[in-house]
């Protein structure tokens, strides 16, 4: 009677429901519809589990709620992405915390090759402006696509930018996708779409702007980027609140220095001095720590037994080979590639399908 999008929008609305329950559930039960239809399965794995009193129940309020955020979505073209979709970002399925499901409109190409996200200050300054665009320049034909908040400042500039270069961005909401907030970056938001961009939300579509949206907000920021690019910042403010957070995400930080005369440069100065955050005074020093320095075709692999990998990612396969490791296991296997390195590598090889995300951060053969 009602489709798969109908129960998961009913899931997302079940209070008392916490996000690793319901994606333990889901994981059981392989569907939103299941999870409503065959109950007993999800709730055997569950039975010696502290979890096991969650109340799952199609009640007539939860019918009401779902169908009237469908009907928005219709009327509005917004889209769902899900955690058993192939197409949720697997760079952020990878967090702890991730969203079991986000609502979206555009292009919704997810998982691209390299992801940067920039994060500031609103209160942007002429320096700070300046040296974003200059970073973002050398970025241009690098084949990275940009994330961003929408706000006023440094996201604007970062989103702005990367439209007059040409390189894919996304920007991520704090509110529904009902409105664009702040109203002056409306244009920006539709040019965002007009050039095959996305505007991603994680809340309800007429979920208003409220200021404890942001830090949920900005971990989705974190987790779908490679890297974390701090343009300016004061020692406090939101910037900074998504550098620790793409810190314990183990992404790389960036962080452009200024004059040590303004506290507007203080948080980037701060992130570096702590060694959360390397300086960037350039796109090439992105480049060259993240290893996007290179072409971005596929190299030539010298063995046959594996035509689709490179020669790093038959490194791993290799290990990986021989039964079930964990990402530490493979780092000191690997010892030649960085943090950041090997994020990418395992990223790319289970994008390929080469490889498959296990519980506990491991990994396994996926042919």
């Amino acid at each position: 009677m009602y489709t798969e999008l109908f129960y998961r929008i009913a899931l997302n609305k079940t209070e008392g429901l916490g996000k690793s329950t319901l994606k333990r559930i889901l994981s059981v039960s392989g569907s939103a519809k299941n999870v409503y239809e065959f109950p007993e399965t999800w709730r055997r794995s569950l039975r010696h589990s502290k979890r096991f009193d969650v109340d799952i129940r199609l009640t007539d309020k939860l019918k009401a709620l779902a169908e009237r955020e469908l009907q928005l979505m219709e009327r509005y073209n917004v889209k769902l992405c899900h955690y058993l979709d192939p197409t949720y970002p697997q760079r952020l399925k990878r967090c702890n915390d991730s969203p079991v499901s986000f609502y979206y409109k555009g292009s919704g190409d997810f998982n691209p090759a390299r992801t940067l996200a920039v994060v500031g200050t609103r209160n942007a300054t002429s320096y700070g402006i300046k040296s974003l665009t200059k970073i973002l320049n050398d970025l241009k034909d690098k084949n990275i696509a940009t994330i961003s908040g929408l706000a006023y400042g440094i996201d604007t500039v970062a989103h702005e930018e990367s439209l007059n270069l040409g390189m894919p961005t996304t920007a991520v909401l704090g509110n529904g996708l009902h409105t664009i907030y702040p109203a002056t970056n409306k244009p920006l938001a539709d040019r965002i779409l007009e050039n095959g961009g996305t505007l991603v939300s994680e809340f309800d579509f007429d979920t208003g702007p409220d200021r404890m949206n942001f830090p949920a907000r900005n971990r989705i920021i974190a987790g779908m980027a490679d890297a974390v690019l701090v343009a300016e910042s004061a020692v406090k403010g939101g910037s900074i609140i998504t550098a620790h957070i793409a810190n314990s995400y183990n992404r790389d930080i960036f962080a452009i220095p200024g004059t040590i005369f303004d506290d507007m440069h203080a948080g980037c100065h701060d992130l570096i001095r702590r060694n959360i955050a390397a300086i960037a005074t350039s796109g090439q020093d992105l480049l060259e720590m993240m290893n996007w320095d290179t072409d971005s075709a596929p190299q030539a692999v010298q063995t046959q037994l594996f035509p689709e990998l490179t020669e790093d990612e038959e490194l791993v396969y290799r290990f990986v080979e021989g039964g079930k490791k964990t990402i530490d296991e493979i780092s000191e296997h690997c010892t030649d590639f960085s943090p950041s390195k090997l994020a990418g590598i395992l990223l790319t090889m289970e994008l390929k399908g080469v490889l498959v995300a296990l519980p506990g951060k491991s990994y396994g053969t996926g042919v």
